[in-house]
């Protein structure tokens, strides 16, 4: 039996041995602070050691304990779930990049898909394993001509990153219809916000154009258009529907979360530019981009009803707060 209280129906953290997985990437430093603030005992595992990563810029790591390792490796994965008396996972490691699965997709499906597995029969095997939430993805959605996607969309993904977000959301789903594993999904628009190293992707490559006097790049044709989630708001949505899964029997259960506010990648830069100040610089349109879905976005308004969620930042404001973070990062504020 799990060792989690509750408060007139909430999780009370002080009382949850709560493991992250993917703990030193850019979405699980911020859930990570957040835990901590409410007192949970959180342990994140981690791959790599990302010394300039935001886990350990900014400290976030001295309040966690860090375990190094990899979900492949299923005796390490049992291990932690044991040996910490886990009884709350957050899953979120993956191989997150588009153009790396497109590139090489091998990796990906062994990272994404046996990692999954492997952390859902762990759990599986443990008694105190109260909830877990899953990181999936509005791209396991695939591309589709009705927008914005609902959660009772079939899960339709063709190109290798999104069908490996695809395959561990059903994975999830299995556990739960077949062994009763207490899991809940959640499908997140496009993330951005201070602290994402991966400098391919649009919001921190223009930022570091920016900040470097240099002309944004942009791969697609500009026209692309996506659902901007700032990564503090997507941990809180963790959080929140971590807190009602058992009060409102949830378990099962996908959400979807953005902000419902789809915007263009050319807009996107365009504000950017505006924020840095940097309005001499135009953007160059490559229209190379392969792979990738071209118009997605979300509907989010089971998360408003069922979780009476709403996220807090507006695309100004999130990028406002993103591009000062790169600006302290690399020294330019």
């Amino acid at each position: 039996m799990g060792r989690n209280k509750t408060v007139e129906g909430m999780v009370d953290w002080t009382f949850s041995n709560t493991l992250v997985t993917g703990g030193s990437g850019f979405l699980g430093s911020y859930l990570l602070e957040q835990l901590v603030a409410k007192g949970a005992n959180v342990i994140a595992l981690v791959r790599d050691q990302v010394p300039r990563s935001r886990l350990f810029y900014e400290h976030i790591d001295k309040h966690v304990t860090l375990v190094k390792g990899d979900l492949r490796d299923f005796s390490l994965v049992e291990r932690v779930i044991n040996e910490y008396e886990i009884n709350t996972v957050f899953h979120l490691a993956a191989q997150t990049i588009v153009q790396i699965a497109h590139r090489n997709p091998l990796p990906t499906f062994d990272s994404n898909i046996r990692g999954s597995w492997n952390l859902f029969e762990a759990c599986r095997r443990s008694e105190l394993i109260e909830r877990v939430l899953v990181a999936s993805s509005d791209k396991a959605y695939g591309e589709k001509d009705k927008l914005p996607y609902d959660e009772d969309d079939p899960l339709d993904a063709k190109h290798p990153y999104d069908f490996s977000k695809a395959v561990t959301d059903l994975l999830a789903q299995s556990y739960y219809h077949t062994y009763s594993l207490p899991v809940a999904i959640t499908r997140c628009g496009n993330l951005y916000g201070g602290g994402d190293l991966n400098f391919n992707r649009l919001v921190p490559q223009t930022i570091k154009s920016l900040l470097f006097d240099n002309t944004p790049i942009i791969r697609s044709d500009g026209t692309f258009l996506r659902d901007y989630f700032y990564v503090e708001d997507a941990a809180e949505s963790y959080i929140v529907l971590a807190e009602q899964m058992q009060e409102k029997n949830l378990e099962g259960e996908a959400f979807n979360f953005g902000t419902e506010t789809p915007t263009t990648v050319l807009e996107v830069v365009n504000k950017l530019i505006e924020i840095s100040g940097k309005t001499h610089l135009s953007p160059i349109i490559q229209n190379t981009a392969k792979g990738e879905i071209k118009s997605q976005f979300l509907a989010c308004e089971k998360a408003r009803e069922i979780l009476n969620w709403h996220p807090k930042h507006s695309l100004e404001e999130g990028l406002r707060k993103s591009y000062g973070w790169y600006a302290k990062w690399f020294g330019k504020s």
